[in-house]
C-alpha cells in the first residue's frame, strides 16, 4: 500500500526540485532525463577506495586554495527539461565557479573534475553513460576508479582516455595543476 501511495504522489517526470524536496529516507538517487535512479548504497572496498583518493585531492585542493572537493551524494544538475542531477563519488569545483556561501539546491552545471569508483554491481554500460553525460555536460576531466582492475582510466574525452596501473602517476592535469598521486596508493592502502 505504502509503495502504491508513494507511487501516486510521485510525477512521472521529476524536476530537480522535485528531487530536492523528496524526504530524507535513507535512500539516495540520481535523476536522468526527469526519471528517479535508486543509487544503492556502495559497499566497504568502494568507500576505502573513495576516501583514500578523496583526502589526498581535497588536501591538495584546500591547500592551494583551488576550490572546493565534494563528496558523494552532492547533486550535480547537469541537464534542464528533463532534468538530470548526477552525484560523483567524488567532485572539484574551481574556486571561480563556486557559488555563494548559503546557497541551497544543487551545484548548476557540470564539476570541473568528476570521479567514479566503480563497484562490483556497476555494469560497464552505467559507468559508461555517467563518463559521457559528465564529458557532455562540460566536465573537462573524468576519473574512473577500477579497484577489481586496480586501473584508474583518465577521460579528456570519449576519444582521448588514458588507462593508468599501479606503477602510473594519477595527474590533475590542467584542472588541478600539480596534483599528483600513485596509482597505487589508492588501493595498496
Amino acid at each position: 500500500m505504502a509503495e502504491q501511495e508513494e507511487a501516486e504522489i510521485m510525477p512521472e517526470t521529476m524536476t530537480a526540485e522535485d528531487l530536492l524536496a523528496l524526504p530524507d529516507n535513507g535512500l539516495r538517487y540520481e535523476l536522468i532525463k526527469g526519471a528517479l535512479r535508486d543509487m544503492p548504497p556502495a559497499g566497504f572496498e568502494h568507500g576505502i577506495r573513495t576516501i583514500d583518493l578523496a583526502w589526498r585531492l581535497a588536501n591538495y585542493v584546500h591547500t592551494n586554495r583551488l576550490g572546493k572537493v565534494a563528496a558523494a551524494e552532492t547533486g550535480f544538475q547537469i541537464a534542464w527539461n528533463p532534468d538530470t542531477v548526477r552525484a560523483p563519488d567524488i567532485a572539484f569545483v574551481r574556486q571561480d565557479r563556486l557559488p555563494p556561501p548559503g546557497q541551497r539546491g544543487y551545484f548548476q552545471g557540470a564539476p570541473d573534475l568528476a570521479v567514479e569508483v566503480v563497484s562490483p554491481g556497476d555494469t560497464l554500460r552505467e559507468v559508461d553513460e555517467k563518463v559521457a553525460e559528465w564529458l557532455n555536460a562540460g566536465t573537462p576531466l573524468v576519473w574512473v576508479v577500477r579497484p577489481q582492475h586496480r586501473t584508474v582510466t583518465v577521460y579528456h574525452s570519449l576519444t582521448d582516455l588514458t588507462i593508468l596501473t599501479e606503477g602510473d602517476t594519477l595527474d590533475g592535469g590542467e584542472v588541478i595543476p600539480g596534483f599528483r598521486c600513485r596509482v597505487n596508493e589508492i588501493f595498496n592502502s
